[in-house]
């Protein structure tokens, strides 16, 4: 909509007129008209608008999304380590190898030995704060199925984009835990019937291969980095490593302190 003429503008019209009186004279009254009538439009002409500022996009309007995480690393194959003729050398590679996922935190996460579950993949305490409770499920009254439903649930907010689900969501056992711990205190754990479930070795087999709590690490929902590889070529690693023995990778030799009392 155009402006009302400002009074401050004729007054400014005015003053040119005033200005240049000397020159009305000669040119005559009809000048005169003719210089007033430019002299008012000059002073109620409207300014013209400051164009607005761009509108923002879509992009900087909405709340920036995290990344994607970026995809699974394959493992190798058992036939990768055919080539190691000493069996109990190649068992130890084959487990070395399926620890890339044991030791992964899509793993490790639902893996510790306080009983708190944690979450993304610098092992932050779980969000809210809860705790496994006595048999993994979560505390009296507010138990893990109270947000972690059969499947993952997918969210819409900007830094959470689904919830983890499956039907048999738990935090394993303190005496099963995995984070902070060593691959060769992992693989003696497994082997253990008194701290892997009273599994045999075919069935911890059957286990990682098949159980779809496993499973979920390789389908974690968005943003969530999935384990390496696929729960198949897991499977066939740890297959693979029960066949040559089921040997553990020998623990790290001890630092000493070299440093001069």
């Amino acid at each position: 909509m155009t402006p009302p003429c400002h009074p401050r503008n004729l007054v400014l019209a005015a003053l040119v007129l005033l200005g240049g009186a000397s020159l009305l004279v000669l040119l005559g009254g009809a000048s005169l008209l003719v210089l007033l009538g430019g002299a008012s439009l000059t002073a109620c002409k409207p300014s013209t608008p400051s164009p607005p500022p761009p509108e923002a996009s879509d992009a900087s309007a909405s709340p920036l999304t995290p990344a994607p995480p970026p995809p699974a690393q394959p493992l190798q194959p058992p036939s990768a380590f055919s080539t190691i003729t000493d069996p109990a050398a190649r068992s130890i590679a084959l487990f070395t190898e399926a620890g890339r996922v044991l030791t992964h935190p899509r793993c490790t996460n639902c893996h510790p030995a306080d009983g708190v579950p944690r979450q993304g993949m610098h092992h932050q305490p779980h969000t809210p704060a809860v705790i496994g409770g006595p048999d993994g499920h979560g505390p009296p009254g507010l138990p893990c199925a109270s947000c972690h439903q059969a499947t993952n649930i997918a969210l819409q907010g900007a830094t959470l984009r689904s919830i983890p689900g499956d039907p048999h969501w738990a935090l394993a056992p303190a005496a099963m835990a995995w984070l902070d711990r060593s691959l060769t205190q992992i693989c003696e754990q497994l082997k253990d019937p008194q701290r892997n479930g009273g599994k045999t070795l075919t069935a911890l087999h059957h286990h990682m291969a098949e159980d779809t709590l496993v499973g979920w690490a390789w389908a974690p929902g968005p943003d969530r980095e999935p384990a390496p590889g696929t729960q198949r070529a897991f499977g066939e690693l740890i297959a693979a490593w029960i066949e040559t023995g089921a040997h553990c990778p020998s623990p790290a030799p001890e630092r000493r302190d070299t440093t001069t009392p």
